[in-house]
């Protein structure tokens, strides 16, 4: 004889996951009751933790996600010891490679051998392997083990989170997708703002409030992420995710043009270059050709001193925050304030070089180190620097504080990157593969280009998807070295 179940009984959730869910409310009322009448609100924190364990315990891709959303809202907080902390991207940054180390260790997490031994990781491991050997000798231990640290925290989740959770193309869009939407909510954030300002040249520092230090960040992650949204949209069907995505490149090229940041206006254009280059197959000789260039211009400028016949007139560098026109009139006339306030930086950049060339100063010791090796004759208005910045070229601040070994590292990394890019694209004999190929390696020419007039790749919003266009290429190569071998088999 069947009994009637109870009220209770009828209740009571018969799904476990229900089951979880109700008994973590009821948790969650019952501290919350008792922070109300010990008057503990730290309390609350309890409940949060328990529920942030239990999402690691179950899937910590999330973690991963939601970093990538966070990116565009992280904040640059001061530590002690005059170091910082991007917020709260960096904490995030912590707690995915401690989950991945976890789950690497439990074998729930594994990472192909191929990738440990691809001569992009090789490169990587290298450089990250002179960094601590500078470290030995740096003037400022402490700023580089930071440094040390946080290519850490950078890399792996980065290069080998990315490198487990992108599984095929479709993934690729998935992580693009993240970090599009939260950049492309800053964007139009920014464009209300700017807009009520009569979207002026010398208001979008305001308007990029509180998301970006400067508009050249809020410009290079907008245009870091036009080659994603271009390339998402074409392989997506017809309907409504190929909408949002061409949406959203649209609100990113808005971006980039209402950004007023020259580099990045033109960075688009270059990735287009590099496009025709990599189907003419001519990136070796584009290689060759900056390489001799490089070489040839250091020379000029550093035998007999050279370099002093451009400096500037300090009464004639300006700044022309109102008009963009005339911004870009004094740039090519070379009496650009920030453009000057550059060649400043770099000639100090060299003269450190000549001091120490093969240790360098130390990783992350720049600034204020290179106050000793400036040269009054090319200061300018802004050359107290408040902002702390270094260089403004990634490759001369890789020269200056890790010698010729770590810049060479840097430098062969990137040659390697972009080579793979073509050879990827001729190889692939797949619409879907060559379109994550280009969507990787045309972000990655935007950011080397930047990395010609700023030091990015230590920036969370920026670096991020420095690393996460290296990983999406070895795995690329994977997919296609696979489609090789389906072709071979299918063939005998």
């Amino acid at each position: 004889m069947e009994t009637t179940p109870t009220l209770l009984e009828r209740l009571w959730p018969r799904d476990t996951a229900q089951r979880l869910f109700v008994v973590f409310i009821a948790g969650l009322l019952l501290i919350g009751a008792t922070a109300g009448l010990s008057q503990s609100p730290l309390l609350l924190a309890l409940p949060l933790a328990v529920l942030g364990v239990g999402v690691l315990l179950v899937d910590w891709r999330w973690v991963y996600y939601g970093l990538l959303f966070a990116l565009a809202f992280s904040r640059e907080i001061g530590l002690p010891g005059g170091l910082s902390m991007d917020v709260p991207s960096e904490p995030l940054m912590l707690v995915l490679l401690g989950c991945f180390a976890v789950s690497v260790v439990l074998g729930k997490t594994h990472v192909p051998a191929r990738f440990w031994a691809h001569p992009l990781v090789i490169i990587m491991a290298l450089a990250l392997l002179w960094s601590v050997v500078s470290t030995v000798f740096s003037v400022n231990t402490v700023k580089s083990v930071k440094y040390l640290l946080a290519k850490t925290w950078y890399i792996v989740p980065f290069v080998f989170v990315t490198l487990t959770i992108v599984r095929r193309p479709a993934d690729v869009w998935r992580v693009a997708a993240f970090y599009v939407s939260s950049a492309v909510i800053t964007v139009l954030y920014t464009a209300a703002r700017h807009g009520t300002k009569g979207f002026s040249f010398d208001s979008i520092n305001w308007a990029i409030q509180p998301f970006y230090i400067n508009h050249v960040i809020y410009a290079v992650v907008a245009a870091l992420l036009v080659p994603y949204a271009f390339y998402a949209a074409r392989d997506a069907e017809p309907g409504l995710r190929r909408t949002l995505w061409r949406g959203a490149l649209g609100i990113l090229l808005f971006g980039v043009l209402l950004s007023y940041t020259r580099a990045s206006i033109l960075s688009l254009p270059i990735a287009g270059l590099f496009y025709l280059v990599l189907r003419l197959r001519l990136t070796r000789v584009v290689l060759a050709v900056a390489a001799l260039a490089a070489t040839s211009g250091a020379f000029y400028f550093m035998s007999q001193n050279n370099y002093m016949l451009y400096a500037p007139d300090f009464e004639k560098t300006v700044f022309n925050k109102h008009n963009f026109e005339k911004h870009l009139e004094a740039t090519y006339k070379m009496e650009d304030v920030s453009g000057m306030e550059r060649v400043y930086r770099w000639v100090a950049a060299a003269r450190m070089v000549s001091e120490k060339p093969v240790t360098g100063s130390g990783p992350s010791t720049f600034y204020p180190e290179y106050r000793r090796y400036t040269v009054k004759s090319f200061r300018t208005y802004v050359s107290d620097n408040r902002e702390k910045s270094t260089t403004h070229n990634y490759f001369l601040l890789q020269l200056a504080e890790q010698g010729f070994p770590g810049f060479l590292l840097f430098a062969v990394l990137i040659g390697a990157a972009l080579l793979q890019v073509e050879r990827l694209y001729h190889r692939s004999r797949s619409a879907q593969h060559r379109r994550v190929v280009l969507a990787a390696g045309l972000s990655l020419v935007v950011i080397t280009f930047h990395l010609l007039l700023n030091e990015l790749v230590e920036v969370d919003k920026v670096g991020s998807f420095f690393y996460i266009a290296l990983a999406i290429l070895m795995r690329a190569e994977s997919w296609i070295v696979e489609e090789g071998d389906t072709e071979f088999v299918v063939s005998k």
